[in-house]
């Protein structure tokens, strides 16, 4: 009887093209091509859980990597337990623009969409 290795598929992070070309523009900003976007999941926000969105140079043991058209999101595996099967996007309108994270995981969120419950 062979032993057989269960394989388990990590959740996958999606990224628009409107995001992908909005990190592109402000990594460009920054004049520093190395970065990636880092997105997290924290306590804490309206509805339990907040994103957060920030730029990093440094790629964590627990780091995953999204890309797409040349930029890079990294997410840690504790918030991609919440994020998994996520898709982020970059939405103007007419009251700004922002990232907006469209999250299969969450049963609600607050109204301006920072922050999620499950």
């Amino acid at each position: 009887m062979s032993d057989v290795l269960d394989v388990v598929k990590q959740p996958e992070v999606t990224l628009s093209a409107s995001a992908a070309k909005r990190i592109a523009w402000l990594i460009e900003q920054e004049d520093q091509s190395d970065l990636m976007m880092r997105v997290s999941v924290s306590g804490g926000g309206c509805s339990g859980f907040q994103y957060g969105f920030s730029f990093d140079d440094s790629f964590n043991g627990d780091d995953r990597r999204f890309e797409r058209d040349g930029v890079s999101v990294v997410i840690d595996e504790t918030s991609l337990e919440l994020l998994g099967g996520a898709e982020i996007d970059f939405v103007e309108d007419l009251i700004g623009a922002s990232f907006q994270i469209v999250n299969p995981n969450a049963t609600s969120s607050c109204g301006c969409g920072s922050s999620f419950s499950i």
